[in-house]
């Protein structure tokens, strides 16, 4: 069990570094700075977010301390040693994280969603679930419940990492598929952010049982 701790571990930082590496991107791409990525012969995926870059950095930037913050909640090391900078630092990534459901929900409004319908339904689906986690890991704690707020704050910050791997679902749609983004798209995104929940899922019911035996 260790080793599959340390190796999700060790993923989990890879996929943070890997969303802070799109936020900064975004506010490169928002300044005109960075060439907008999208399929030849099509306008770029960065050109809708450009007329409502307030919005998109109120998304993006607590992004960019969700994934700072949401590692070293799992970090035992940090528990035990620094437990008020665990404290605090857990209510800054809730806090992040409530910023980034709540916009997640009214950017589909804002912004024209590439996947349409489908992208729209199943951001509005995963935002809820997401706020949903938050708000039950923060409840939890209030009330000294630690396995619970354990199990709720994994199922949060699976799905809130899961935007990072809808990117190489796109990337593969777009090198063996000839589909447009508009089609493809909505689909990227609801199999990133379901093999998130699902593999939370999975990890919360073993380490459940192996908890229980110790």
């Amino acid at each position: 069990m260790k080793k599959t701790t340390s190796g999700l571990r060790t993923l989990s930082f890879v996929l943070a570094f890997i969303g802070i590496a799109l936020v900064v991107r975004r506010i490169l791409a928002l300044n005109g700075l960075l060439t907008g990525f999208g399929p030849p012969g099509d306008r770029s995926m960065d050109d809708d977010f450009a007329p409502h870059a307030v919005i998109t950095l109120i998304h993006i930037l607590p992004g960019a301390g969700f994934m700072i913050l949401g590692p070293l909640q799992f970090l035992p090391r940090i528990r035990q040693r620094y437990p008020r900078f665990h404290r605090r630092s857990g209510r800054i990534f809730l806090l992040c994280g409530a910023v980034i459901g709540v916009t997640a929900g009214i950017m589909p409004f804002v912004l024209t969603p590439i996947g349409g319908v489908n992208e729209t339904v199943g951001v509005l689906l995963f935002a809820a679930y997401f706020l949903i986690a938050l708000g039950k890991a923060f409840g939890h704690i209030l009330h000294h419940r630690v396995a619970l707020h354990r199990e709720w704050m994994i199922r949060a910050f699976s799905v809130g990492l899961a935007v990072v791997t809808v990117r190489p679902i796109v990337a593969l749609f777009f090198i063996f598929s000839r589909l447009s983004p508009h089609v493809f798209f909505g689909t990227a995104f609801w199999l990133g952010f379901s093999l998130h929940a699902i593999a939370a899922e999975v990890w919360i019911n073993y380490t459940r049982k192996s908890l229980a035996l110790a």
